[in-house]
């Protein structure tokens, strides 16, 4: 396992745990850092009737080359801190960096 992984990414290839820090209502879904142990994501979705949830969903699922189905909200649906399961043969740097693709920095 590698022993550099962010605090806010944990399991291994085919079954990663991402902490997310929600920040819905932006105008562009986005990756912008870290915050308290989670990724930072702008969600461009309103947090109504769980789309900011789906945006998220459908965020992690493009940026890690996946189908939305291998992604998977486990912890969190009403709140802004929430875990994702991702289902997704990708080794721990691969993830980090599909990830922070094209973030600000």
């Amino acid at each position: 396992m590698d022993e550099s992984l962010p605090s806010w990414l944990t399991g291994a290839a085919g079954a990663w745990r991402i902490r997310v820090a929600a920040q819905p209502g932006a105008a562009r879904s986005e990756v912008v850092g870290e915050h308290d142990g989670c990724l930072k994501l702008r969600v461009g979705a309103p947090p109504v009737d769980g789309r900011a949830n789906e945006a998220i969903v459908q965020f992690l699922a493009e940026r890690l080359g996946v189908p939305r189905r291998a992604v998977r909200l486990v912890a969190g649906p009403g709140g802004r801190r929430k875990v994702f399961e991702v289902s997704a043969p990708l080794a721990a740097a691969a993830v980090v960096a599909l990830l922070y693709q094209g973030a600000r920095p």
